[in-house]
């Protein structure tokens, strides 16, 4: 049955090799492909989107563009940044700025995983980092670490789909350490008993020690990620847009102002909070007119050293 199952699983990666190697170096239209192949459009599609998640195509534009090029560089000065990366996205859907988030998000992280000294990664969660990691080449880099920096637990018991490091972990074979905990504990006295267990005492401490932190950007409304993976109610939603909350970082919430500030959730949340003071370099990836409020709080805050974001959205940070 094994055996059965690794041939279908090779007979599949073949077929999308096949389709990328006519799609990229051939220069098929996907349309051509499909005669060539006997598929249907659709089928060559999805077929192109598994070569660059599977790590079979690694998609590298040696050539940036000059207008993105002078926008990281505005953002790196205007908000003290060590890296900006902006990637192009006037007149584009917010899929096609999502891939190419994703492809630019995993081009930053490579440099960093490259690396031959051993590196402690914090990990965040967030539907744009698993993007991220999805397009991520598999490697072998057994000598880094990665520690999540959120409990990605539901008050039902459930996890989130967007519990991103251990794809991580997976993607570069290093070892993983996950935060024993939920994101937010039921109570005051709850939080306590979670956060001096043994165990979340020993990955705090090394998420504290990380030398570099990938994290998402959430922001705040009915309908974000926290709201729809159900760790916040419509109510609690409300009551911390009432409290001027624009952004999330690791589940903590950040002001308008940029600050992180007393709400009913700080006694709760056992995720480990992003500070000035932590040693790593903090790359924070966003996109899209949606987030700016979010992404322009925590640049204001000073809490990020690298920001992977979009051409609009750039813009609209240098207008202010």
């Amino acid at each position: 049955m094994k055996r059965l199952e690794m041939k279908c699983d090779i007979n599949k990666q073949n077929q999308i090799a096949r389709v990328a190697w006519l799609y990229y170096v051939a220069g098929k239209t996907q349309l051509e492909i499909g005669h060539i192949l006997g598929l249907s459009r659709q089928i060559v599609q999805r077929l192109l989107s598994s070569a660059k998640e599977c790590g079979i195509v690694n998609v590298q534009i040696m050539h940036p563009i000059s207008e993105c090029m002078e926008l990281a560089e505005k953002l790196q000065d205007k908000f003290n940044l060590s890296l900006c990366r902006v990637i192009p996205s006037l007149g584009l859907e917010k899929e096609a700025i999502d891939e190419m988030i994703a492809i630019e998000g995993a081009n930053v992280m490579e440099s960093y995983i490259q690396q031959d000294e051993p590196l402690t990664i914090g990990v965040g969660s967030g539907k744009t980092l698993s993007n991220i990691i999805d397009v991520l080449p598999y490697t072998d880099h057994p000598q880094h670490v990665c520690v999540s920096l959120i409990g990605a637990i539901a008050s039902d018991g459930s996890a989130t789909r967007y519990d991103v490091p251990l794809k991580l972990a997976e993607k570069i074979q290093c070892k993983y350490y996950i935060l024993p905990a939920p994101l937010y504990a039921d109570s005051a006295q709850d939080k306590q008993i979670w956060s001096q267990h043994k165990a979340y005492q020993i990955v705090k401490n090394k998420a504290e020690q990380a030398q570099v932190i990938f994290t998402g950007i959430g922001e705040i409304g009915i309908g974000c990620p926290l709201n729809t993976e159900k760790f916040l109610t419509d109510n609690d939603i409300n009551k911390l847009c009432q409290l001027n909350t624009v952004a999330e970082l690791l589940g903590c919430f950040i002001n308008d102002q940029g600050e992180y500030f007393a709400n009913p959730f700080d006694e709760m949340t056992t995720s480990i909070r992003l500070t000035k003071k932590m040693p790593a370099s903090i790359i924070g990836f966003a996109s899209g007119t949606h987030k700016y409020q979010a992404i322009h709080a925590v640049l204001r805050g000073g809490l990020l050293d690298g920001l992977v974001t979009d051409e609009q959205t750039a813009m609209q940070l240098l207008q202010d």
